[in-house]
């Protein structure tokens, strides 16, 4: 058997993808279901900005996972009917939400996809990407969590075969210079035997070498050992990372965080995933002494007083400037004043809302600035937005301000009201 049989043998398989019958069809109407309203960024916090187009820069860095810590989640995937890459993938979906990333986690699983014991030996490139998507909403059990991991995983392996890059071109998410589309981490886990290779008086071993490049914001990697029964003896992380996103040192707490996660779960399977602590000894320290550092005394200096300090120290210096309009300090300060008076003798005031829909404009920050020497609170409200959402926002927030729901345009001073 030949990689060309291969191929023709998927291609009768999958049928033609403009057949509305075929497997392939069905497969790619599976994926866009799956992956319907896909966040467009999922990952951990950065240490600094997204560039607009990657520099595909990267590094990389290792952690450990000891016999006894494998030997525990060998024996939690066997109890829940779940693989090892199951309980990796699950677990790293909720430390991403504990982290930050949200609650709708979606991770890059490469996937072997020599779904034959006859390409077992095939030289070829069978290996496909996946998108695994878990929903870590309302604070799951691990055991939960994984039972859900588990029915999304099956299902995705049930349906393998559409090429990932195809996808991505049926799918046609919003595509970007700065991060791959679909998913930003990539998990994968190696379990396979290693092969072992001699010569007369040479043993030859494969190594890793460092390229310093990533093509993702994180693709982590996973090395299970056994001993020769067959026991786990401990598993071997890669990080590589892209560095225009992060610092070695993020990573390498991150990974601390992950392994600190792992053996909770190991130990109590069924607590919530936001119950383990993952936070290093360092940081408990720290934790502390901002606990114990003296408060600073509060500075009941409001806003109005900080601008009108301001205004008396450089009344004519530039204060505000658009396309049309320059205001100096006290010019602002008169228009603000002029805005507050006309709200008070409207008697609105301290403790109230007060609804603000104005666009970007010298106007709306006189009148920020007017609401609050007021002693009263702003609501900004886009005069963009549909009028469900602004008649949402204002039932919402019942600004006293404001007209009924169904009308939501306000009362407001026009220019030459507020002049004069």
């Amino acid at each position: 058997m030949q990689y060309a049989d291969y191929t023709l043998w998927q291609r009768d398989l999958l049928g033609d993808d403009t057949d509305p019958d075929s497997p392939f069809t069905a497969q790619q109407n599976y994926w866009a279901e799956q992956l319907a309203g896909l966040p467009e960024q999922v990952t951990i916090p950065t240490d600094r900005p997204r560039p607009a187009i990657a520099s595909y820069a990267g590094d990389s860095t290792t952690f450990h996972i000891d016999p006894d810590l494998h030997q525990t989640l060998s024996e939690l995937a066997r109890s829940t009917g779940t693989t090892m890459y199951m309980v990796l993938q699950a677990s790293f979906a909720a430390l991403m939400t504990r982290l930050g990333a949200g609650t709708d986690i979606p991770l890059g699983a490469p996937i072997a996809g020599r779904t034959d014991e006859n390409l077992d030996q095939l030289i070829g490139f069978f290996v496909n990407t996946l998108v695994l998507r878990t929903n870590t909403a309302n604070n799951p059990t691990f055991t939960d969590l994984l039972t859900q991991v588990r029915q999304t995983s099956l299902a995705a392996y049930a349906h393998q075969d559409i090429p990932f890059e195809h996808l991505v071109g049926k799918l046609n998410p919003h595509r970007s210079a700065a991060h791959q589309p679909l998913f930003q981490v990539v998990l994968a886990l190696q379990n396979t035997e290693q092969p072992s290779f001699e010569l007369p008086g040479l043993q030859v071993d494969s190594e890793i070498w460092p390229t310093e490049t990533s093509m993702f914001d994180l693709a982590i990697t996973v090395d299970e050992e056994h001993g020769r029964d067959g026991t786990p003896a401990g598993m071997t992380g890669t990080v590589e990372f892209a560095t225009d996103l992060y610092d070695r040192s993020t990573i390498e707490a991150l990974t601390t965080r992950w392994t600190r996660l792992l053996q909770a779960i190991a130990t109590d399977p069924n607590q919530p995933i936001s119950s383990p602590d993952i936070l290093t000894p360092t940081e408990h320290n720290q934790l502390r002494a901002w606990a114990t550092t003296p408060r600073p005394e509060i500075n009941d200096t409001t806003l109005p007083d900080l601008f009108e300090a301001h205004v008396r120290a450089t009344p004519d210096a530039i204060a505000l400037e658009t396309d049309d309009t320059t205001w100096t300090y006290t010019e602002l300060n008169t228009r603000a004043n002029q805005i507050a008076h006309w709200l008070i003798s409207r008697s609105i005031g301290t403790e109230q809302l007060i609804g603000l829909a104005l666009p970007r404009s010298a106007e709306q920050l006189a009148t920020i600035l007017g609401i609050t020497k007021a002693g009263a609170g702003y609501l900004p409200i886009d005069p963009d937005y549909p009028t469900d959402r602004i008649t949402y926002i204002l039932t919402d927030a019942t600004p006293p301000s404001s007209s009924p729901p169904g009308n939501w345009h306000r009362s407001c001073p026009t220019d030459s009201q507020s002049r004069n």
